[in-house]
């Protein structure tokens, strides 16, 4: 069973027993996380596919949440030709990683 979830703005498609990465969330780590907002329920061959308009009434996701990281570093750089200007920012994004326990539908 799959379940697409809307979460901080983004969409991810899961399955239970993935786990997924995240924009930073302001949960504890180890601590249970119920997701209610999900967009739709289908299964492994499509043939049973539930979307709601636009979030499932009694549908939700349940996920731990195991870690809180930095992702990869981002690079920006600015440069301007013949005045000898250039100037480097770094940038690593937080992250929050989370793994699927059940998907309730």
């Amino acid at each position: 069973m799959y379940a697409v979830i809307g979460l901080n703005w983004h969409q991810y498609i899961v399955t239970e027993g993935d786990s997924i990465t995240v924009d930073s969330l302001d949960v504890e780590e180890w601590k249970k996380l119920e997701i209610k907002e999900v967009l739709s329920i289908f299964d492994e061959k499509g043939e049973s596919v539930t979307v709601g308009a636009p979030y499932l009434t009694k549908a939700s996701v349940v996920c731990d949440v195991v870690a809180h990281q930095k992702g990869d570093k981002i690079r920006i750089t600015k440069f301007k030709r013949k005045n000898r200007y250039e100037r480097t920012i770094g940038f690593r994004p937080q992250q929050t990683v989370l793994h699927i326990k059940k998907i309730n539908a």
